[in-house]
């Protein structure tokens, strides 16, 4: 075995994944979790008992190289010791409070963080637990700030599944069986696709979200809402790593401003540092009025915010007693403590910087990798963001289902990668900021060769 700290080493495999304590596991969720959360088959899934730094360890004793960080939440590492000892320190003064009656002080304290993060000269904040809930609080916030009840999202984004979120998202797999149930308000405007539509893209997405800003969105009644927000992620995680053209969010912002729309940027996935950016709406030229993050903000505790300009923001009504969005764990004293330490440990370690050199580094290598392979449309990212795209010749057709089966293969080797993209084609990494040089050049081998047996 390895003498190498746990968080810092190559994938160990000692059994084949999934190992027999993996699978008694699986087993036993079955008997009593919903069928619909959790895939079981042959060959997926592992169960996690440890992490460190970029490594996993599962119930069967295998070591894994992490490149998903836990959904990109783990951009840190995993169990950061500032992060441990912050929630550690908060366990013993105050585990829980009363978020939004008698508030914990450690809420004051990231409420002020978030407010001298923000892109504004005054900023406030709404905290949450997940990220669909900060778009929920983001949407909500739009429609009392607007008057106007339309959205306009885009083609391949992802803001979450409940029930505002999955109305903007557009995603028929997620959206079919309860669309009776989601607000209809809401229209859609192509992503810019260079893959595709080459020099055009971004001309033809923006002459569609043009078109939807002078209509409004469809009513039920057959009239039409005027559109009060548009919600975009700066570079869309779950949509495949797709990094618009330059030049196309600034216009974006622009064309929001003249039709008297507010722009949420949904920073979910891309905040914190993982786009080499504390904001990736900075990188992308987006100009928000309204940021939704949480994954990395909270090093793994569960916390989001949805953080405007307070312009926006104060059109909310001063509470009475009785908060018209609000719940039980707003403000949490330990996730509170995890998002400060999180934010303390991005500026003292320098990892805007690092996510920049570590991401276009991996890029680079996976190119390289890669260069020559029948059936790759497009390596790309944005920092720690990256999406190997594949697809079929001719029309550059999606790969249907190859991401998933490259995901298999690299588990099978003790490399962990998600598929993402509408028809699973696009092969994501969101690794952590604390890659060694040997990981690094062991997960790109390893991705490669199974990107290459996907193809």
């Amino acid at each position: 075995m390895s003498r190498t700290t746990l968080g810092q080493r190559l994938p160990e495999i000692r059994v084949p994944p999934p190992g027999p304590a993996s699978r008694a596991l699986a087993r036993r969720l079955q008997e009593v979790e919903s069928r619909n959360v959790t895939q079981i088959t042959a060959t997926w899934p592992v169960f996690w008992e440890e992490a460190r730094g970029a490594n996993v360890r599962d119930a069967d004793g295998n070591v894994y190289l992490d490149l998903t960080g836990a959904f990109g939440v783990a951009l840190l590492g995993h169990a950061h010791p500032a992060v441990v000892e912050a929630v550690r320190a908060q366990a013993e003064r105050l585990v829980h409070g009363m978020g939004d009656v008698h508030p914990p002080s450690v809420k004051v304290e990231l409420l002020e963080r978030l407010a001298a993060f923000a892109p504004w000269d005054h900023a406030r904040a709404v905290l949450s637990s997940t990220g669909s809930e900060a778009v929920e609080t983001a949407l909500k916030t739009a429609l009392v700030a607007t008057g106007r009840p339309g959205i306009l999202a885009f083609e391949g984004g992802y803001h979450g599944l409940t029930l505002g979120a999955l109305a903007a998202t557009a995603r028929g797999r997620f959206r079919d069986p309860f669309v009776s149930r989601l607000y209809r308000g809401v229209a859609f405007a192509p992503f810019p696709d260079p893959v595709r539509d080459g020099a055009e893209a971004s001309g033809r997405a923006l002459a569609r979200v043009e078109e939807i800003l002078a209509r409004g969105a469809p009513a039920p009644d057959g009239s039409v809402h005027p559109i009060g927000a548009v919600l975009v992620e700066p570079v869309q995680g779950r949509g495949g790593g797709r990094v618009a053209p330059d030049g196309f969010m600034g216009r974006l912002s622009e064309l929001a401003v003249d039709a008297g729309a507010l722009v949420i940027a949904d920073e979910v996935l891309t905040g914190v540092g993982r786009c080499a950016a504390l904001l990736a709406s900075t990188r992308v030229g987006l100009r928000p009025d309204l940021i939704c993050l949480g994954k990395a903000l909270g090093g793994g505790l569960p916390v989001s915010a949805c953080v405007g300009a307070a312009r926006v923001m104060d059109a909310w009504p001063e509470s009475d007693g009785e908060a018209l969005h609000t719940s039980t764990f707003l403000g949490h004293p330990l996730a509170c403590a995890a998002a400060l330490a999180v934010l303390d440990a991005v500026e003292a370690e320098g990892v805007v910087g690092r996510a920049r050199r570590l991401g276009d580094r991996l890029v680079t290598e996976l190119r390289r990798a890669l260069r020559g392979v029948e059936g790759i449309a497009d390596v790309r990212g944005l920092g720690l963001l990256v999406g190997i795209e594949l697809a079929r010749e001719p029309g550059l057709d999606p790969s249907t289902g190859a991401a998933a089966r490259a995901a298999r293969a690299a588990l099978a080797e003790g490399v962990l990668v998600l598929p993402s993209g509408d028809h699973g084609h696009v092969l994501e990494l969101t690794p952590p900021v604390d890659l060694t040089e040997a990981q690094l050049a062991h997960g790109v081998e390893v991705v490669a060769r199974a990107v290459r047996g996907a193809a």
